[in-house]
């Protein structure tokens, strides 16, 4: 049974789920989560420690468990870590995943009296689900803006960008085009501050291309047919002009595509959220006033 909503979640007094980094209480809170299935036994069906009288599943085979976690370079929570040498969130997430993935909930425990233990029987499909509630209760408890979903760890986004980027399966009538933003969308929505960074490089890449996917001599003359579409009120086109130039100066002057010394670097993750929810939403108005924009 999954733990009711307390207090403060009833009154709507919990921390807003923006932080993008665990903290020290959600990533030790996550820990010790999988310890407790571990004691529990949640590991036994998938390295089962088989009784002598012949019964399957008797317990965890903690010695192939631990072979199996060390072959895939993970933690061992069991052991107590170093104040100095804390888990990054990547190795905290990737011990989440493995542990979604193999957890089954041990059920029906019978003591064998002789060998000093007892058999389960198991739930992989419900162990999966509580594992993923508990996982996720830690995150909104403690403000953190990420959701195990389907096994993966995902970054939550503001709600009306995250509905955009859910349906954003595009098909713009230019496969290069739909391939930028389709990377770009995969690395914004990724866990891993890094490759998040990287997600903006993606999408300053299809605003390029998309400057020339219309008729035209040149990029000015395409982009100014692109923006025509997209405006025909005066105001707002002179608008459109001055916003599509200022983008290009962005990923000019900004280390976004290019690396040259001088360039200025995006050292915060709320930059690349600013800069890539400007772009996407240029992006968005112009393909959808060109006719070009298909979501599935």
């Amino acid at each position: 049974m999954a733990m009711k909503k307390l207090f403060s979640e009833r009154h709507g007094a919990i921390k807003p789920r923006v932080a993008g980094t665990l903290d020290a209480t959600a990533s030790d809170a996550l820990l010790t989560l999988i310890r407790a299935r571990m004691d529990e036994e949640w590991f036994g069906l998938r390295f089962p420690e088989k009784c002598r009288d012949g019964y399957a599943h008797a317990g965890t085979d903690f010695s192939k468990l631990r072979a199996t976690m060390d072959g895939y370079n993970l933690l061992w929570p069991r052991e107590p870590f170093e104040h100095d040498a804390s888990p990054t969130d990547g190795q905290v997430f990737d011990l989440v995943e493995f542990t979604y993935e193999h957890v089954a909930e041990a059920l029906n425990p019978e003591f064998h009296s002789y060998w000093n233990h007892s058999h389960y029987t198991y739930d992989q499909q419900q162990g999966q689900a509580k594992f993923a509630t508990d996982v996720n209760r830690i995150f909104e408890r403690n403000g953190m803006a990420f959701e195990l979903v389907d096994g993966e760890v995902k970054r939550l986004i503001p709600t009306p960008l995250h509905e955009e980027l859910a349906r954003s399966t595009v098909h713009t009538g230019d496969v290069l085009l739909d391939q930028m933003l389709a990377v770009a969308t995969e690395k914004y929505l990724h866990r891993d501050p890094t490759v998040r960074r990287e997600s903006i490089e993606k999408l300053w890449d299809a605003w390029e291309r998309l400057k020339t996917i219309e008729a035209g001599k040149d990029k000015k003359a395409s982009t100014s047919n692109i923006l025509d579409t997209a405006a025909t009120e005066p105001a707002f086109r002179g608008l459109l002009e001055i916003e599509a130039q200022q983008l290009t100066d962005i990923g000019n002057r900004f280390m976004i595509r290019h690396s040259e010394v001088g360039k200025i670097p995006i050292t915060e993750l709320r930059q690349v959220d600013y800069l890539f929810q400007r772009m996407h939403a240029a992006i968005s108005l112009l393909l959808h006033a060109s006719g070009r924009l298909r979501t599935v």
